[in-house]
């Protein structure tokens, strides 16, 4: 099993708008005026679809598929006997071509008691291009409070509860489960996240979304909410969540190693790709893995039966991984 280079998967007419900085940092041509995200290494639906949003391999198989006949090869035997053919990872490029609406994601729990779902949305970002997010809440808010404001559309109001962080290229941002935030027009970044695609939308003028209808995933806003952290973000905190990531190594919180992990790796002549399950993508510069020439946009497929992958040339790579089993 060798690594394999994929091409941009990009579910078209998402609710809101982007794609241009996808296409010129994959140097692929223009995209559509909603296709802000390409599913790298997708094993992941939209919600309500049977197919849309999974990657299929050059040979025609979903990848999905392929890793359920094989788990071993594919995420390493450990990983396999922990989790069976559950890959526990989604990496997106996420461009966004207007400020994203103010959302959370539910926890574990809660997925699976009301959603009857394997997993939350955990999710964290590396910044490639860089804006203001919105994450965190400045102060305690009330359940009550936080309904009247959804209720109303009050945007003004609930992007004032929220931190506006200016954020680089380079910079991480851990979004933990419930926690409120918003992603500013004009970055671009990579998107680790728990295999689901479950938001509770608490905003939706000017989106194409029926907000009032799927916001709630279905569950009605008194219990939907019920899943949001209302509880305030220390500026110690906040430090936490959103800071430089380090100039190599593992780059998230270790709060985040539970769901997903991403390494950074500066190539200068020579580096090692260690085994495993992994999205590898190449962040600037020139690099040849395993023998295949790659510029930067590029992502790689990587099976865990690849074994221990040689990289060479000038650049740097993101190594996005599942948790360790």
């Amino acid at each position: 099993m060798n690594p394999i280079v994929l091409p941009s998967n990009r579910p078209p007419e998402r609710f809101y708008r982007g794609g241009a900085r996808i296409s010129a940092f994959r140097g692929e041509p223009a995209s559509a005026p909603r296709e802000p995200e390409d599913w790298v290494g997708s094993t992941t639906t939209i919600r309500g679809e049977e197919s849309l949003g999974l990657t299929t391999l050059p040979d025609g198989r979903l990848l999905r598929d392929a890793i359920e006949a094989d788990p071993a090869g594919w995420l390493g035997e450990a990983h396999a006997k922990r989790w069976g053919s559950d890959a526990r990872l989604l990496v997106k490029i996420l461009d966004a071509g207007q400020r994203l609406p103010v959302h959370a994601h539910p926890h574990d729990d809660f997925a699976a008691s009301h959603l009857g779902r394997a997993h939350g949305k955990a999710e964290a970002w590396y910044i490639l291009e860089g804006g203001t997010v919105h994450v965190g809440l400045r102060d305690d808010v009330a359940a009550e409070t936080l309904a009247d404001l959804v209720a109303r559309q009050d945007v003004d109001g609930l992007l004032a509860l929220l931190h506006p962080i200016e954020v680089a290229p380079g910079d991480v941002v851990w979004v933990p489960p419930g926690e409120l935030h918003a992603i500013g027009a004009g970055v671009l970044l990579l998107e680790l996240q728990q295999p689901e695609d479950l938001s509770i939308l608490l905003e939706w003028e000017g989106f194409e979304i029926d907000g009032p209808g799927e916001g709630h995933l279905g569950l009605g806003f008194d219990l939907a909410l019920a899943a949001v952290t209302r509880t305030a973000r220390s500026p110690a905190e906040m430090g936490a969540l959103v800071h430089a990531a380090p100039p190599s190594g593992s780059v998230f919180p270790r709060d985040a190693d539970g769901y997903f992990r991403l390494m950074r790796m500066p190539v200068h002549g020579a580096a090692v790709i260690e085994p495993g399950f992994a999205i590898v993508v190449v962040v600037s510069g020139a690099v040849a893995l395993a023998g295949q020439a790659l510029a930067a946009g590029a992502t790689v497929l990587v099976p865990a039966a690849a074994g221990r992958l040689e990289v060479s040339g000038a650049g740097e790579l993101l190594v996005a991984r599942p948790p360790a089993p």
